[in-house]
């Protein structure tokens, strides 16, 4: 879920005339204390996935958010379970206040209109690390509540399942290429050193999208110069590699920062993760490896999630975005002797020259 600006339109669109009977029903049993103003109903975001999310006022101020998720479609009960599970490690998640589970209709505590990614600097790098900070703060938070049996495992079957989406959607679908048995076979053993990489990090809850997108910077947070970020998104928990959600956030889906922004504040995290006890690397070398390694598996699926959510679901703004993807996968192959295979495939696909260049750079 993230956020943004209220949309003035009165005429939100339902699936069926069925659907909207039931909302409406939902919504006129809310508790009355409450008060919510039905007339101030809006959109305030729909996201990658089929749920949507709406901001109702309430007459003593304030405002509410109304998630969305048709059941056939969408299963909110994670979203209720892994909130609670979140709130308890100390996060700030909003609050369920209301939850029709048969259909799919939740109301949540508004933590805010504004997301960390609008409020980003993007040419002073330095200025955010407040932000950045805060989110770290979180994720250690996170990671020191888990224990194993709790989430889905990250494991080898859902990591290759991911990054066959790279060759599904991306490859095949986008570019419309067809992968001789050459490039086939270097695509497999490609994708089983990632995998065997990622399987060598120590385990913990992963949020799985812990991005600026998916922070919201309350209004508060202005106000008194005090930064706590709200956390949305939550719902993919799972139990996995421990630097894959500070992976996503310094190598994030919609914005990227240089080499040396990213560097300090994967710094600041290991350094606060040894501090509290955090199976990471010893050696800030290899830890920083294990991120590279695990973003890589991040990269090639998302340019095939971005692809899909393009072709299939008809939502071209993500794909858009897919030059950062493919300069992150570059950059991260070009650095490592094994990965040049997957390099030169690139060059193949893409007709492209390869990238050599130690720093990420913005794309």
């Amino acid at each position: 879920m993230a956020p943004s600006g209220p949309d003035s339109s009165a005429d939100l669109v339902w699936a069926s005339p069925q659907r909207k009977a039931r909302f409406e029903l939902w919504l006129g049993q809310l508790d009355p204390s409450l008060a919510l103003l039905a007339p101030s109903l809006r959109l305030a975001s729909a996201d990658a996935s089929y749920r949507r999310y709406f901001r109702i006022d309430a007459a003593a101020g304030g405002s509410f958010i109304i998630m969305d998720a048709p059941p056939d479609r969408e299963n909110s009960e994670p979203f209720v379970r892994i909130g609670r599970l979140m709130a308890a490690a100390g996060l700030r998640v909003p609050q369920v206040h209301s939850w029709n589970a048969e259909d799919g209709f939740l109301l949540l505590e508004d933590l805010g209109p504004s997301t960390m990614l609008e409020a980003l600097q993007r040419d002073n790098p330095q200025a955010n690390r407040p932000l950045y900070q805060d989110a770290v703060n979180q994720l250690v938070a996170l990671q020191r509540a888990s224990q194993p049996g709790v989430l889905p495992a990250y494991d080898q079957v859902l990591l290759l399942r991911e990054l066959e989406l790279f060759t599904d959607w991306y490859l095949g679908h986008h570019l419309g290429v067809g992968l001789d048995a050459a490039q086939r076979a270097v695509l497999d053993e490609s994708f089983a050193l990632i995998i065997q990489h990622n399987l060598a990090s120590a385990s913990v809850y992963v949020h799985r999208d812990y991005m600026p997108r998916n922070f919201v910077l309350p209004p508060e947070s202005r106000a008194q110069d005090v930064v706590r970020l709200g956390v949305l998104d939550f719902q993919d928990a799972v139990y996995g590699p421990i630097s894959y959600d500070i992976a996503s956030l310094m190598r994030d889906a919609f914005v990227s920062w240089d080499e040396e922004f990213v560097l300090d504040m994967t710094v600041r995290y290991w350094q606060k993760a040894r501090s509290a006890g955090l199976p990471v690397d010893a050696d800030f070398g290899s830890f920083y490896r294990a991120v590279e390694w695990i973003g890589l598996q991040r990269h090639l699926k998302v340019a095939g999630i971005f692809a899909r959510l393009t072709l299939r679901d008809g939502k071209p703004k993500y794909l858009a975005d897919t030059p950062r993807f493919i300069a992150y996968i570059r950059a991260t192959a070009a650095r490592y002797r094994e990965l040049k295979p997957l390099l030169r495939l690139l060059d193949q696909v893409e007709g492209t020259q390869g990238l050599e260049a130690y720093s990420f750079g913005r794309t």
